[in-house]
């Protein structure tokens, strides 16, 4: 059997929290190691919110594998490419936003997963792998067991339908575009909100049903993220490098600031 580690998938079979950290901003490689370092287990490397392109995306995934975080690329859209281009490149997950149905979600996991869970085209020398030759066996069946795919629910359509996306064989999680719901449900941005409440409880049960992972996006508030937490959420995008970068450096410059007080 070919050895592979995905750290973030390690950490959600153990039923610990998975906590990553949304890239944005960052275009070099070396901010692999600094979310390490920093203690995160996954990189939410984000092609759907900003100009990030594929080649950077996978430089940072090839970067990130070296390190012991997994990299895991938020696709902008549904074209079987958009997912296994970065695959193939070195991502170790997938994110696809805006998936409101089963439909959508077994045609992701087909786009995917090698057979016999999928149909993905196979190609040579995957980074995942070391560029290394192993027999098509046992490749395809590391690269599929080893692969994080991740679908997001950010409409109340999508809620409806969470106990059917989650029966999809070859989707691993479910997560909560939380701040999307907000708006969609037409009370933006509040997070704690009953109605939301009652979402989470609805994904979380799906997925406890089916053996998926309930995840939880565009929450930060302490309170509310422990709110979701205690409900059963374990795979948690915990911040972006925006946000992080931001609140540090405004807290700095209040505190130089305030020494001629």
């Amino acid at each position: 059997m070919v050895e592979l580690k995905n750290s973030a998938l390690d950490k959600l079979r153990a039923g610990e929290l998975s906590i990553g950290v949304g890239l944005r901003q960052a275009r070099t490689v070396d901010v692999a190691k600094i979310m390490k370092t920093a203690g995160f287990d996954w990189l939410f490397i984000d092609m759907e919110h900003n100009s990030m392109d594929m080649d950077m995306a996978v430089q940072i995934s090839v970067a990130a594998q070296e390190t012991g975080i997994t990299p895991i690329v938020r696709v902008p859209g549904y074209e079987h490419y958009h997912a296994t281009r970065a695959l193939d490149g070195g991502a170790q997950g997938i994110v696809v936003p805006h998936v409101d149905d089963a439909e959508t979600a077994a045609q992701i996991a087909s786009n995917c997963r090698y057979p016999p869970i999928g149909h993905r085209s196979i190609t040579g020398a995957l980074p995942q792998l070391n560029f290394q030759a192993h027999t098509l066996k046992d490749a395809t069946e590391a690269i599929n067991r080893e692969t994080l795919i991740v679908v997001m629910l950010e409409t109340p359509n999508a809620i409806d339908n969470a106990e059917e996306i989650a029966s999809v064989p070859g989707i691993d999680a479910l997560l909560i575009g939380t701040n999307d719901l907000t708006l969609e449900m037409g009370i933006p941005g509040e997070l704690n909100h009953a109605n939301i409440v009652t979402a989470y409880e609805r994904v979380i049960a799906a997925c406890n049903k089916h053996n998926k992972f309930p995840g939880m996006g565009g929450v930060y508030s302490p309170d509310i993220m422990q709110t979701y937490i205690t409900m059963g959420a374990r795979l948690i995008l915990a911040g972006n490098d925006i946000s992080l970068l931001l609140e540090s450096a405004r807290q700095q410059a209040d505190r130089v600031h305030s020494m001629l007080a």
